[in-house]
């Protein structure tokens, strides 16, 4: 967006058309129980599996040593859990989070009840488990989600409680503007 201000309701760009900017939810559109399904899936390749796990140092044989891992319970080598829990995440940023959270505060009751493997597609789902405003921070709420993949045959591969610090629509348009909360 190039004219307009920050918090006009309807920004225009510079031949006065609107401007819908893609953005997250903020802490008074998020409904409680809601079930916000994050698409599309996103298949995960061999090529994510080590690129992940070596980045991280995380030579785990489980996730890089096909002939080993072959051998193993599963028979075959597993995606990296910890690719698995940032990739399901990361898909629910677009919807819920994209510029409208302060921090991330924590990670809780992280579980992987099925492995995910190379071809496999991760679908995930957040549900909105508790809201309320900061009683220290005016204009922010905190957040709690519980987030769920599955991969494409709909089998649970993860789960994830998080909890955010999100802002209030009103004032996240205060702090672009430079004014001060509730002045």
């Amino acid at each position: 967006m190039t004219g307009g201000n920050p918090t006009d309701s309807n920004p225009k760009d510079d031949g006065g058309r609107r401007v819908a900017e893609q953005r997250g939810l903020y802490f008074d559109e998020l409904e409680e129980g809601l079930v916000y399904a994050h698409r599309p899936g996103r298949t995960v390749t061999e090529t994510d599996n080590v690129l992940f796990s070596t980045l991280t140092m995380n030579t785990q044989a489980l996730h890089l040593d096909a002939a080993w891992s072959a051998g193993q319970p599963f028979g075959q080598r597993l995606m990296n859990s910890m690719f698995t829990l940032a990739t399901m995440v990361g898909q629910s940023v677009t919807q819920l989070t994209q510029g409208t959270i302060i921090a991330q505060l924590g990670l809780t009751d992280v579980s992987f009840p099925h492995p995910l493997y190379h071809g496999d597609t991760l679908y995930t789902e957040t549900v909105i488990t508790g809201r309320r405003l900061s009683a220290s921070r005016p204009g922010q709420g905190i957040v709690t989600m519980e987030h769920t993949g599955r991969n494409q045959a709909g089998t649970v591969v993860a789960r994830a409680t998080r909890s955010c610090l999100m802002w209030t629509r009103e004032a996240h348009m205060e702090a672009q503007s430079g004014q001060k909360i509730g002045e």
